[in-house]
């Protein structure tokens, strides 16, 4: 049960947001910008003699296993953690569980094909577990009216973590590549620069944000699993109390997979259709995670007065001139205009969509809703990457035709929004439809 008595202090909040700015670094390095394109130009390189999409397939592939393993534990994690008020230890768990397996790349080198998707999915099981803990606590720390601004101040703290986190490791990069190391000799070393950071910025959330939750009743181990899958049940018994929920969780899925393709896969499309070297990429990702942090807090201003469904909306619309530019892009100037685009609307897609969910969770079962919320994400996870891979590896590695697989995800999405209604949802978390 969520304890609601005790509000949140300001330093709460503060470090609420620093997590974002912590596992933000991942995402960003590791996925966007650096390690992506290692594995596939280095780790995987002379497996791609025979089709040049082959490379990019298994990358995707390391994906969706990742996140089909995330897909299938996060609703129970998610369950498990409410009924025993174990949030938070279930997100240092996942937090120090990701620092070891992302430092541990340090050790990926040229052909370590198997190895380099191993860990890689390891880290990312665990990021997105930690993802998923660190939301479930939005709805315990402010009211549903301020949860848009929260988690739009949390995104922009998360891109300028991102911003920060990449400056150092482009800094890095300059130097190792002065000092004429290659590849394989500095990229490794970046994967422990995240690491730290992480770690680092993840402290004032492991020491100051408070489990509200009360422990129902202490279980053994296999008592809590039963309890998990009991409670998912019920929640997805009970779902038509929640249609707007279930809803926008479906339009979620569809145009999340567009997000996700463009995040772990932006770097390559810059180096493999615009021609881009690692120090441009670097440079581009940067200008993107500012525009980013500008995105997201400029929606987080207004998102809770316009309401966070037409702040979605507005985002899709965005995404959808973005990708149709990039698409038709032959000059840099105007994949540059592209990429900005992108950071505008993935860092106001992202916090409105997190803001609904947490206004549509019933309080008491934000774990699981939020688990559900995860569910979605890496459902998406799943399609997008593999529908962009498979595209690629079947037009013979040709990426511009895969892009027009993410505007398809945003269109959908956009479209099937229409379906949510958000003052609707609201009322609907209001009421224990349990009792």
């Amino acid at each position: 049960m969520t304890n609601t008595n005790h509000p949140s202090t300001r330093r709460e909040r503060i470090a609420w947001c620093m997590y974002d700015f912590a596992n933000s670094g991942y995402t960003t390095v590791i996925l966007t910008a650096l390690f992506n394109t290692y594995f596939i130009a280095v780790v995987a390189k002379d497996i791609d003699a025979d089709n040049s999409g082959t490379a990019t397939l298994l990358w995707t592939i390391t994906m969706a296993v990742a996140n089909g393993l995330v897909l299938i534990c996060a609703p129970i994690l998610g369950a498990i953690a409410d009924y025993s008020a174990a949030k938070k230890k279930f997100l240092i768990v996942s937090t120090f569980g990701c620092v070891v397996f992302t430092a541990s790349l340090y050790f990926v080198g040229p052909g370590d094909v198997v190895l380099g998707m191993c860990l890689v999915m390891l880290a990312t099981v665990m990021f997105s577990a930690g993802e998923n803990f660190i939301a479930a606590f939005l709805p315990e720390l402010v009211e549903p009216e301020h949860m848009g601004r929260l988690s739009g101040q949390g995104w922009t703290v998360g891109y300028i973590g991102g911003l920060i986190t990449l400056g150092i490791c482009f800094g890095y990069v300059l130097w190792a590549q002065g000092q004429q190391h290659a590849a394989s000799d500095y990229i490794p070393v970046t994967n422990l620069i995240v690491a730290v950071i992480f770690l680092l910025a993840a402290l004032p959330t492991i020491l100051w944000l408070k489990e509200r939750a009360t422990v129902n009743k202490k279980l053994p181990i296999s008592g809590y699993i039963k309890i998990g899958f009991s409670r998912l049940r019920e929640t997805l018994q009970h779902s038509h109390h929640y249609q707007d929920m279930m809803r926008f969780l479906l339009v979620l899925t569809v145009y999340s997979a567009g997000i996700v393709t463009v995040i772990v896969l932006a770097g390559v499309y810059a180096q493999e259709v615009m021609g881009f070297k690692t120090n441009e990429t670097l440079l581009l990702i940067l200008v993107v995670n500012i525009t980013a942090a500008a995105g997201a807090f400029a929606f987080s201003q207004f998102q809770d007065r316009i309401g966070s469904k037409n702040a979605v909306a507005i985002s899709l619309v965005i995404w959808i001139l973005a990708i149709t530019t990039a698409y038709f892009s032959v000059e840099v100037w105007t994949f540059w205009l592209a990429a900005n685009l992108i950071g505008v609307a993935m860092g106001a897609s992202q916090s409105a969509g997190r803001a609904l969910v947490g206004q549509f969770a019933p309080p008491a079962r934000s774990g699981e809703f939020f688990g559900l919320w995860g569910l979605a994400l890496k459902l998406a996870a799943i399609i997008g990457p593999l529908t962009y891979g498979g595209v690629n590896y079947l037009f013979d590695g040709d990426h511009r035709t895969a892009i027009l697989s993410t505007l398809v995800f945003f269109t959908l999405g956009l479209l099937a929004l229409f379906s949510v209604n958000e003052q609707r949802g609201r009322q609907a978390s209001k009421i224990d439809h349990w009792t």
